[in-house]
């Protein structure tokens, strides 16, 4: 009786062993909302999982307040899309190292009668310049996101400074921002991944694309151990490698929506 009695006490021991390590091989990582409301880490993160066997605990989030929950220790990887202030978060020491993993663009949405007619615009910096003269509803996300950083930068490209009834910062994500906007007959800089996925239209569509200047970056950053030394780095590494290798690459390509591919993966 005594000899089974410490075998199950060995086992359940055993067993609780298993269990503390299984509960920390995990990461959380502070990224965009544009990777979570598109779909990509629903389709991306099992494959990662099954692979190492590292859950990924995504905090999706504007850029700014992404780089603010690392910068405090919050997070142990990061993946946003703000090239500028990525390099900066490693020159500030915050991360030791930037991989860039895939892109996409931005594009230009509003109502099927366009008021501005931004339609025949021949750069994103026409078109935003010709939303502003017309003073048409204009929705912006507000809150220092990857995308508001990019949108406010194509206003100041266009010589605008958005101000008035006509431009509404609503300090809100992308899903909810093109909500607003459909509700409003606005228009709005979307990425291409979140309008893809977008379900309530209404009566907005895609008017401006293609310009080379709404090129969108997505870049993973690896935290610095000096600064937050309790961070899970290894796991962290794990996840950073994963995603600029072949597999990791291949898991991004192959993901699309309706048919169409939403990222593109271009690691070095």
């Amino acid at each position: 009786m005594k000899k089974t009695l410490n075998l199950l006490l060995a086992g359940v021991a055993s067993m609780g062993l298993a269990f503390a390590a299984c509960a920390e091989d995990y990461i959380t990582l502070a990224s965009t909302t544009s990777t979570e409301n598109s779909g990509l880490f629903a389709s991306i993160l099992p494959k990662f999982e099954d692979t190492t066997g590292i859950q990924v605990r995504v905090v999706a989030v504007g850029t700014g307040q992404a780089f603010e929950i690392a910068r405090r220790g919050d997070a142990d990887s990061l993946l946003v899309h703000d090239t500028a202030g990525e390099k900066r978060f490693v020159e500030n020491g915050f991360a030791t190292e930037r991989a860039d993993v895939m892109y996409n663009d931005f594009v230009l949405i509003g109502p099927a009668n366009d008021p501005a007619n931004i339609r025949q615009a021949q750069s994103a910096k026409e078109a935003f310049a010709a939303i502003a003269k017309a003073e048409a509803p204009f929705a912006s996300r507000g809150d220092d996101s990857g995308t508001n950083r990019a949108e406010l930068r194509h206003w100041k490209n266009a010589g605008v400074d958005p101000d008035g009834d006509w431009y509404r910062e609503l300090g809100s994500g992308m899903g909810p921002t093109l909500n607003t906007a459909a509700a409003m007959d606005a228009y709005v800089m979307s990425d291409r991944a979140t309008w893809v996925a977008f379900g309530n239209r209404q009566n907005l569509t895609l008017l401006f694309e293609g310009d080379k200047v709404l090129f969108n970056q997505y870049g993973s950053l690896l935290m610095s151990e000096e600064k937050h030394p309790h961070l899970k780095h290894d796991l962290a590494q794990q996840w950073h490698n994963w995603l600029i290798s072949e597999d990791g690459q291949q898991a991004i390509a192959d993901f699309k929506v309706d048919g169409q591919q939403l990222f593109f993966p271009n690691a070095k």
